[in-house]
């Protein structure tokens, strides 16, 4: 898995990328399938946006959250992701 990180607005420390890296190794364990991921650390005022796009084999996923804290933002973003991925994989293996 390819795990690309973008800071806008915000610089992106190692203990950041590491934590980042940590909780996509947790969503890798659930679906082997996911090719490249694409997230994005956004700061606009007071709120801290994290996004990710998702390139798994039969689709994209993509998810977005807003928090007062870049990491809460983070581990929401998991969350939402790990749900989708888990209904993608259940998706591929009806079919």
């Amino acid at each position: 898995m390819q795990l690309n990180l973008t800071g806008r607005h915000v610089e992106i420390t190692d203990s950041l990328r590491d934590y980042v890296n940590n909780k996509f190794a947790k969503l890798e364990r659930h679906c082997d399938h996911i090719n490249n991921v694409h997230v994005i650390l956004d700061v606009e005022k007071l709120v801290q946006k994290a996004e990710a796009t998702l390139h798994v084999n039969g689709g994209e996923l993509f998810a977005s959250t807003e928090h007062q804290d870049m990491y809460a933002a983070i581990d929401s973003l998991i969350d939402k992701l790990d749900r989708q991925v888990i209904k993608h994989k259940e998706k591929l293996t009806r079919h």
